[in-house]
């Protein structure tokens, strides 16, 4: 039985966020949001630009590295808005000075690494959360509901598709962008949300094979994949991933087929519920029409949902929706494609017993 640190439920609990970037701003609203229970107490940044600006824009103390910030900054909970390769040993070293970890997708981008978090998070007594803000939106919830009800039936055939678009500017914005140590390709790093959905909505998968290819873009990792999937409880589907849609991003949707039953949560992010038609009726129903939304953003507006449940965790009224042992799963998904796009080869699952 793991032991953590008492509730906190005399104050605001106090966040900090390490990496001031592209998805930082996700993360400083969503703590903006939620003012009345907590608060960002400190950025972390090594361009001075960057931690200027979100200093400038949040009023959080400013920290030039890790090591100042775990020093200086007497936050409850680290944020990891960084390149996702370090996200393993930015998280131990913030467990080990008994923070809880909160870090982006992927985790991580080694299967190894992946567990040495959670086993860190573990000694340390703290806890790790990942973030899968997608989970949250209400196209999702209504999908994961009819899966959970068995609206479907037995469920037959999964499709998802992820056609955005990622031009040659967006991976010369900075060294680590396309590379395998930092950052991982097409399902690694844009996709990841949606290898999540795989196993969140449809269940364990049995086995995979993956083809992945760079056709366009000047960088070590994949720009397009494909899997061919089989999951456990006899469903077969497939996963089609590219980052070279023209002239901008397309779809990203899931499509289950079932005995009873079919959906499509499509649009650019899976915010549109395309399809809709089960045998028999459900009070869910009536929520398909409000839980479609307008979208600009890949990202979708699920960030603040996600800090409430954490919110509510570190003050003691609720468990972890997605902690480390949960980031693990989609986690073992990717490195499975990965291994058989290498290898040439069906890869089972569990990676080991």
């Amino acid at each position: 039985m793991l032991h953590y640190p008492p509730p906190v439920l005399d104050r605001k609990i106090k966040f900090a966020l390490v990496g001031c970037g592209r998805i930082a701003r996700n993360h400083m609203n969503a703590i903006r949001d939620h003012g009345e229970r907590c608060e960002l107490a400190g950025v972390c940044d090594i361009d001075p630009r960057a931690l200027g600006e979100a200093a400038g824009n949040t009023g959080a103390r400013p920290y030039a590295s890790l090591e100042r910030m775990l020093a200086g900054c007497d936050a409850d909970a680290f944020v990891l808005a960084t390149p996702s390769g370090l996200h393993s040993q930015q998280a131990i070293r913030i467990a080990a000075a008994r923070r809880h970890v909160i870090t982006e997708k992927p985790m991580a981008t080694r299967w190894e690494d992946g567990k040495r978090m959670v086993a860190a998070a573990d000694e340390a007594g703290v806890r790790l959360f990942v973030v899968k803000q997608n989970r949250r939106n209400a196209t999702l919830q209504l999908l994961k509901r009819a899966v959970e009800k068995k609206r479907f039936g037995r469920i037959y055939m999964v499709n998802l598709n992820v056609f955005w678009t990622r031009p040659d500017a967006y991976y010369q914005s900075a060294g680590w962008r396309g590379t395998w140590e930092f950052d991982g390709g097409a399902f690694m790093n844009q996709a990841s949300h949606y290898v999540d959905l795989l196993e969140w909505i449809v269940g364990p998968v049995e086995s995979l094979q993956a083809y992945t290819a760079t056709l366009a873009r000047d960088i070590e990792v994949e720009d397009t994949g494909v899997i061919s999937l089989r999951w456990r409880n006899g469903a077969l589907g497939s996963m089609n991933v590219t980052m070279l849609t023209w002239p901008r991003n397309l779809e990203g949707s899931i499509t289950i087929l079932g005995e009873r039953g079919s959906a499509r949560i499509g649009g650019v992010a899976v915010n549109e519920v395309q399809q809709w038609e089960f045998a028999q009726p459900d009070p869910d129903d009536a929520a398909v029409a409000q839980a479609s939304y307008q979208t600009t953003s890949v990202y979708g507006f699920g960030h603040p949902l996600y800090y409430d449940n954490v919110i509510r965790v570190l003050r003691g009224e609720a468990e972890p929706e997605t902690d480390g042992r949960e980031g693990l799963k989609s986690l073992e998904v990717l490195v499975a494609a990965y291994r058989s796009a290498r290898d040439g080869r069906r890869v089972a699952l569990p990676l080991e017993y």
